[in-house]
């Protein structure tokens, strides 16, 4: 195609929207209220899955070494460990080290614990954290059979309970996000036939005077693709001043921030706004093109 014609494709298209004034705000309103309400579930299910994603990452396997362990032993267990290919991190906690931080959980009643130095109870610790938090199981069972283990703990029963409520979570999220994004197709698409509809002596026209089928197509194509992407623009911008404010209002919450956070602006922003126009865009020229078919048949 010469730059030329496909550039009359694109004035055509453009005015088109000016044309039919009326027809062209329907479906724009059509494709920015559709997407702003599919932007909504989608930036609640980023953050649902950010939070599930939050907690695995908190599961972490807590082995107790058996009293008396030498310092070399210590060592030879930690590199052992580290060889597993399941493992994220190890860190090691002396019981001395355990002694202090325990007295510091306790705040202003840490002074009932004084003494305990000379007699520590608390043994030495490393706190393992698997790559995958779903191998936590399978990798506490291998550390169990290790030498010097006294005892690990990493909430067995619980655990698994958390991450088939988690997987359960974004089962649902992405199920509905898909559901909603083809109803979503589905009521655009038919405002968009619509407005191709209320023009179909102009495409028969056309057609009946010599217009090829591409030429007629073209100036739709341009069309719905601006209807889609303008209709996806006003939504992105919503969304995005309204999370702004939102973020804003929970950081000034010193409660709600400890009982959960949210992803960042950025880069949400942007993946929402690329998935918002990336389904706006598909959608006007597939209704677009879809439509006009119909009356290419003369």
């Amino acid at each position: 195609m010469k730059i030329r014609t496909l550039g009359r494709h694109v004035r055509e298209g453009v005015k088109n929207l000016g044309r039919n004034g009326w027809m062209s705000f329907a479906s724009i309103s059509a494709v920015t209220f559709t997407l702003f309400i599919l932007g909504v579930f989608l930036v609640l299910a980023m953050n649902v899955n950010y939070f599930a994603q939050s907690v695995e990452k908190q599961v972490e396997i807590r082995v107790f070494m058996a009293d008396l362990t030498p310092k070399e032993a210590l060592q030879q267990f930690e590199q052992d460990v580290r060889a597993l290919d399941k493992v994220e991190s190890v860190q090691f906690i002396s019981k001395d080290e355990g002694l202090k931080q325990f007295r510091e959980s306790m705040g202003d009643k840490a002074y009932l614990f004084d003494g305990l130095e000379k007699g520590n109870p608390l043994p030495d610790t490393f706190v393992i954290k698997a790559k995958m938090p779903q191998d936590t199981a399978a990798l506490a069972v291998q550390i169990k059979q290790m030498k010097n283990v006294r005892s690990l703990n990493y909430g067995e029963g619980t655990v698994e309970k958390l991450f088939a409520a988690t997987d359960t979570v974004r089962n649902v999220g992405i199920g509905f996000i898909i559901g909603l994004g083809f109803t979503a197709m589905f009521l655009i698409a038919n405002t968009i036939k619509l407005t191709i509809v209320a023009r179909r002596r102009e495409i028969e026209i056309m057609k009946l005077v010599g217009a090829t089928n591409w030429f007629i197509r073209w100036p739709f194509f341009v069309e719905g693709l601006l209807m889609g992407i303008t209709g996806a623009l006003i939504p992105i911008i919503i969304l995005g001043v309204g999370y702004h404010y939102l973020l804003d209002a929970i950081k000034s919450s010193f409660e709600a921030t400890q009982l959960f956070t949210l992803l960042p602006l950025f880069p949400l922003v942007y993946q929402v706004a690329l998935a918002l126009l990336a389904i706006g865009a598909f959608i006007g020229i597939w209704g677009s093109m879809v439509s006009v078919r119909r009356f290419l048949r003369v």
